[in-house]
């Protein structure tokens, strides 16, 4: 093992083509989306000149997240999944040129660009839990985690890279460039996904409501998979800080913009450090137990967040809680890959995105409606104290997701190969 591998576990990307021209394609899908959130940030405050419609933009978002998630999830257990994938990818792509051509034409129709918003949502959605199960389908069981590990570094970088090109993008090709991006890099990750064979679930179910029922189900009777889940509930409803960032920022610091920045650099700088060092990480086989301890630090560090009242510590705090939210990610994405049966694995993969995708909403919410009726930092600590609190209470009273070991299993073949 190189010395790398001992930092970040690199070998699915050196032993596995199929997996590495997916996590190409998926880190280019990761940047162009990126540049598109920012180019539909600008076109409609452009339109619209409204914080309120800005803001309208999460609906647009949200909604079909949460309907067509749900439904990919089953979706993804019934049929093939690289055909339900190349399909929705083509959907999005679709979406992002008509999105190119509305700004080229001068349309200036924000219902228009929120409907194409809305219909590159649902395609992705569509497609996004059929796509999270390509790591379990493509690497062996023993690098499961660093996949999911990989996948998640190139977010973060995705994250970083991509509004800082959107907005020299915009800058210099406009709008109708900024969607031309972001439909290159659609079509580049298809190239990954076309090459792929067949992946039909093993024990495929039918479509339908009582096939997401059965998941919902699977989830409360498997003690891990539903105490890793509301885990991460916890996380993210109870101590979500992004709402709070302005607000402290401008009681603390004056409001500078530049303060701002790096608050949210700091999160982004502690989450890809943990990811390069996921290695590590993965290879500690009690995943439930690493999830349990990364979102208790998670909350620890954002209560010691609100309570900091000069620069350094403010943003070591927050370098910490980026750090221990990465690990919790690549915990909890391994932990729900391994011990999913495949013929459940696209639902199941469908709640937890939701609950990714939900929860920090909510988590927002609530701490700008505490720090209304109290302050920021009242917000900030008393949801971070909680978080670690509930946390506690979960690893007291699970003891399946405490004690949860990864399988024992080969590095060398996947446990459930593709179709031939």
């Amino acid at each position: 093992m190189s010395a790398i591998d001992g930092i970040l576990d690199t070998r699915p990307l050196r032993s596995h083509p199929a997996f590495r021209r997916i996590w190409v394609g998926t880190t280019a899908q990761s940047f162009g989306g990126q540049v598109a959130v920012v180019a539909v940030m600008y076109q409609v405050w452009e339109l619209t000149q409204s914080a309120v419609w800005v803001g309208a933009i999460g609906v647009a978002t949200a909604v079909p997240t949460i309907v067509f998630g749900l439904l990919g999830g089953v979706l993804a257990d019934a049929m093939d999944r690289r055909r339900l994938v190349a399909v929705t990818s083509i959907g999005t792509a679709v979406a992002a040129v008509l999105l190119a051509v509305q700004a080229g034409l001068g349309a200036h129709s924000l219902p228009l660009v929120l409907v194409l918003v809305a219909a590159q949502t649902a395609c992705g959605a569509l497609g996004s839990s059929a796509r999270r199960t390509f790591v379990a389908r493509l690497l062996p069981p023993g690098q499961v985690p660093a996949g999911i590990a990989l996948n998640h570094v190139s977010f973060q970088i995705a994250m970083l890279v991509g509004p800082a090109a959107a907005g020299l993008v915009l800058a210099h090709g406009g709008l109708t460039w900024a969607y031309a991006v972001d439909a290159a890099a659609i079509t580049l990750a298809l190239y990954g996904v076309a090459r792929l064979p067949g992946m039909r679930p093993t024990g495929g179910t039918t479509v339908g409501l009582r096939a997401s029922v059965d998941g919902w189900r699977f989830i409360l009777r498997r003690p891990a998979l539903s105490g890793s889940i509301a885990t991460d509930l916890a996380a993210t409803v109870l101590a979500m800080p992004i709402a709070l960032l302005p607000v402290l920022n401008e009681e603390r610091f004056g409001g500078d913009p530049q303060t701002l920045g790096l608050f949210l650099s700091a999160i982004a700088v502690g989450g890809i450090t943990a990811g390069l060092t996921s290695g590590i990480v993965a290879r500690i086989p009690r995943a439930g137990l690493v999830q349990l301890t990364a979102a208790g630090v998670w909350g620890v560090a954002l209560a010691g967040f609100g309570l900091a009242d000069t620069l350094l510590p403010t943003l070591a705090c927050l370098t910490v809680a980026g750090a221990a939210d990465t690990i919790s990610v690549i915990s909890r994405g391994s932990l729900v890959q391994l011990a999913t049966p495949d013929r459940y694995l696209g639902r199941i993969v469908s709640v937890e995105n939701v609950v990714g995708a939900g929860g920090p909403g909510i988590g927002n919410a609530r701490a700008g409606a505490v720090a209304d009726l109290t302050s920021a930092g009242f917000a900030a600590v008393t949801g971070g104290l909680a978080c670690a609190l509930v946390v506690a209470v979960l690893a007291a009273t699970n003891p399946t997701l405490r004690r949860w070991r990864r399988p024992e299993a080969a590095d060398e073949a996947p446990a459930v190969r593709a179709d031939a």
